[in-house]
């Protein structure tokens, strides 16, 4: 695959004529169709799928589509023009219409199967064909590969209608949970945590489709209601969308030979991953047992590090099926995502989901995850003992480098040189008994303070309402005590305001706490998009001290009004 194609560095994309001379489609160009698509992409009934990397799918366009917002930050690294964003061709074919693209655009897009495993175990009853033939990208269909700015992206829309693999959905996404992922996507980039990109957002003017949702100031675990929302298709941006739900499903057909050319459809899917996600990293001259290797050892590294990040920032996946877990070691799928707030090792915020994938559980999920994806390898090295005997040993010694990822994690978190279990393991606890509010406590702690009473910010009882006990108090004192000592050694060399400045780089000031997304999809659903562009501002530049008007409003413990409020507090992935 050639990445030559890139655009000057002192120009800016202002036509899709100049859109398109950046198109490079290695995806559908590199791997198989499906042998039995519909022609002109016209495949948009749930079928089975039993061979080829991909079925080319055309979006259903949505219904007189208007801007809601745009990345500019993704624009300027794309070096898009950001007036493109609002161009009624731009918008044309973001909003799911290809058929009057420029020649160099594909008038067809392009959607994947992949199998499910949940922790570590598969599934096919999500498959309503009962045989894992049927599940895949149901609402998402990719639209554009190229390079830009000698960088490869492929851009996917989320809410483009029905794919063979929709199973009787209606592929479509509603506003509500498109800002979410356009919000949060964004973030997380800011916050410096791996993940798959927001380029645009658009809402129909007039379409509709009916999901469940909650009343408003219901606290009700499930939805309680059936309404109609606004249909909205987003933009995400990755170097590819390949899963590791993905590389099981071709490894299970070549597993159990389901057709003549499994095992080479599996080959062709990770030598493909490995030139878009691991080129600069393993060497294309590797003999092919040797770069399957490289390639458990370099995703291991990937998902530890994404998972430790996850962490140190509060936020959890809430879903992270192998199907959820991107093969390139990125944050992919905000569906029933969270940050938490008041800390709580089983934070899980979707009600379908359980405490196996809560905030805490995240690296045992991850580890499931790793399994599946080498299982997935296994045919391509089965007449290989040695290689089989090193998959193990990566797979052996996931646990250990997990818990290297993580200690290092809470070393940055704590300003500290040296890891201490002990400290770890006691302030954890006492964020758990006080409680405590995890993005204002470090945040806090960031700024080195000399008693309790500075951290007491972070508290959502305080000490002085009597909500804290008096022994609960001694063995915070006792902690920061044990802490400061610490902190004093490494002081004496590098000072406490140089310690103050690197934690303050992975202790961010705001994070995304859902009171603050609901108001702002709740006005786009009125057509007021100034809140959300406010929100964006504020949430892509997340370590930064901001006015004291942004502070007053967004630095704040989650009010009691919204305690146990669904959709708040708590929600499903109704989307």
């Amino acid at each position: 695959m050639s990445d030559s194609v890139a655009t000057n560095s002192s120009e800016r994309i202002r036509s899709l004529e100049e859109l398109a001379r950046c198109t490079d489609y290695s995806f559908v160009e590199s791997l198989r169709a499906d042998p039995q698509a519909r022609e002109g992409g016209q495949d948009h009934d749930p079928r089975q799928v039993f061979s080829g990397h991909f079925v080319p799918v055309t979006p259903t366009p949505i219904s007189d589509p208007k801007y809601v917002a745009h990345s500019e930050s993704l624009f300027a690294e794309l070096q898009l023009d950001d007036q493109l964003a609002t161009h009624p061709d731009f918008m044309r074919i973001f909003s799911g219409d290809l058929s009057q693209a420029p020649e160099l655009i594909r008038k067809a897009g392009w959607a994947t199967g992949y199998a499910l495993s949940i922790f570590g175990r598969e599934y096919y009853q999500q498959c309503p064909f009962q045989t894992g033939n049927g599940y895949g990208d149901g609402r998402a269909i990719s639209v554009l590969e190229g390079v830009f700015a000698g960088q490869r992206w492929e851009m996917q829309l989320k809410g483009g209608g029905r794919t063979p693999y929709c199973r009787g959905g209606d592929g479509r996404a509603v506003l509500r949970s498109s800002v979410r992922e356009f919000l949060a996507q964004e973030h997380m980039h800011g916050l410096g945590v791996p993940t798959s990109r927001s380029l645009s957002l658009y809402a129909s003017r007039d379409e509709t489709v009916r999901r469940p949702w909650y009343s408003e100031g219901s606290f009700s675990y499930d939805p309680d209601r059936m309404g109609l929302e606004t249909v909205a298709i987003s933009t995400r941006v990755a170097p590819s969308f390949i899963r590791v739900g993905q590389l099981e499903l071709f490894g299970r057909r070549a597993r159990k030979g389901e057709h003549p050319e499994a095992l080479n459809e599996l080959e062709m899917l990770v030598l493909h991953l490995i030139d878009r996600e691991y080129a600069g990293e393993i060497e294309s001259h590797l003999p092919l047992t040797e770069k399957v290797l490289k390639l458990a050892e370099l995703f291991r590294a990937r998902l530890t590090s994404l998972v430790a990040n996850w962490i140190r920032v509060g936020y959890c996946q809430g879903n992270f099926n192998s199907d959820n877990c991107a093969a390139g070691g990125f944050t992919l799928d905000y569906g029933p995502f969270g940050f938490c707030e008041q800390f709580d090792p089983n934070f899980q915020p979707w009600t379908g989901g359980g405490e196996h994938f809560a905030l805490m559980n995240q690296p045992i999920a991850a580890a499931r995850n790793y399994q599946m994806f080498l299982v997935a390898l296994l045919p391509l090295v089965a007449e290989d003992e040695d290689a089989l005997e090193k998959l193990q040993a990566l797979y052996t010694g996931f646990s250990t480098v997990m818990e290297e990822k993580m200690e290092a994690m809470w070393l940055s978190k704590l300003g500290l040189l040296e890891f201490n279990k002990a400290l770890v393991d006691e302030l954890l606890a006492l964020m758990t008994a006080t409680p405590v509010d995890f993005t204002k406590f470090f945040r806090a702690l960031s700024d080195i303070p000399e008693d309790i009473g500075a951290l007491e910010v972070s508290f959502y009882v305080s000490a002085s309402q009597q909500g804290v006990s008096e022994q609960l108090m001694q063995r915070w004192d006792a902690w920061l005590a044990q802490w400061h000592s610490l902190i004093g050694e490494r002081a004496v060399t590098d000072g406490t305001a140089a310690i103050t400045q690197q934690m303050r780089a992975v202790n961010p000031k705001y994070i995304l706490r859902e009171w603050l997304v609901v108001p702002v999809y709740q006005a786009a659903y009125n057509g007021n998009y100034e809140p959300l562009r406010q929100l964006q501002t504020v949430m892509n530049d997340p370590y930064a001290e901001q006015s004291a008007e942004i502070e007053a409003q967004h630095d704040r413990l989650k009010p009691e009004q919204y305690w146990g409020l669904g959709g708040v507090s708590h929600y499903s992935c109704s989307s």
